[in-house]
């Protein structure tokens, strides 16, 4: 976990959200804003990986690193695998970290917080995620849950991600934040892999790791960051910053 490298999937084509990328964000479009917290968070170097060459320029005129990919991938696990081939085709960065280009309010800490399991050589991919103190969020069908195992202070183990409420009984739910720290070697066998019946039946393409065998483990942070799909989403991501520029 030496040296890794940090690809943010970018596509113009969101349907709830049209060109949602280059929404502005207080005078600065959010790919960029996503861009600079990753670079922020100060664990190797950061590529936005995208099907569109607007993006590419308005990344590259805040002084950062776009490369453009197809456009017909079917995710984000797909566009960082080509961005990963294309920018490092020799190999040398052994990580490869995929951060959404929708997460505006993600803290740098937590970018830096996602590759630790990946000291556990055990560990094929390490993610993120929160405790749900909203009720309403315990069962809405828009957030995922991961049920986990504890494997020390602050990690879990994945057992199963799931839009439904779980598990079930007495003690805390777990948000899952969609950043993801892949070994290289990881990356290369998942995106390879069919979609899984359960991948397919739940819509969340992290199931199809779990169900191959490949092992995930999340870090509990603090603050869940809310991801940007809807003109509501994005008000709200304005009024929090707004609100931490003003603090």
């Amino acid at each position: 976990m030496s040296d890794p490298l940090i690809l943010i999937p970018a596509r113009m084509k969101a349907t709830r959200l049209p060109g949602k990328p280059l929404a502005d964000i207080h005078g600065e479009p959010m790919i960029v804003r996503v861009w600079r917290r990753a670079v922020a968070a100060g664990i190797g170097p950061v590529a936005v990986a995208t099907d569109s060459a607007e993006i590419c320029e308005v990344v590259e005129a805040a002084g950062g690193i776009a490369v453009l990919t197809r456009e017909d991938h079917p995710s984000g696990s797909d566009r960082i695998k080509e961005a990963a081939d294309l920018l490092d085709p020799d190999g040398n960065h052994n990580v490869i970290v995929n951060v959404q280009g929708d997460f505006p309010t993600l803290e740098p800490v937590a970018i830096a917080a996602a590759i630790t399991p990946l000291a556990d050589r055990a560990v094929d991919i390490a993610t993120l995620v929160g405790v749900i103190d909203d009720e309403e969020e315990k069962t809405a069908s828009s957030v995922v849950k991961m049920v986990g195992s504890h494997v020390s202070p602050g990690r879990l183990r994945a057992l199963y991600f799931t839009r439904a409420t779980a598990p079930y009984g007495e003690g805390p739910l777990y948000h899952h934040v969609g950043i993801y720290a892949y070994r290289r070697a990881a990356l290369d066998r998942f995106v390879s892999l069919p979609q899984s019946l359960l991948e397919k039946r739940e819509s969340l393409e992290q199931l199809r790791a779990l169900e191959a065998g490949m092992r995930i483990d999340a870090m509990i942070i603090d603050h869940v960051p809310r991801g940007v799909d809807t003109p509501p989403d994005l008000d709200r991501a304005r009024a929090i910053l707004k609100d931490k520029a003003g603090a």
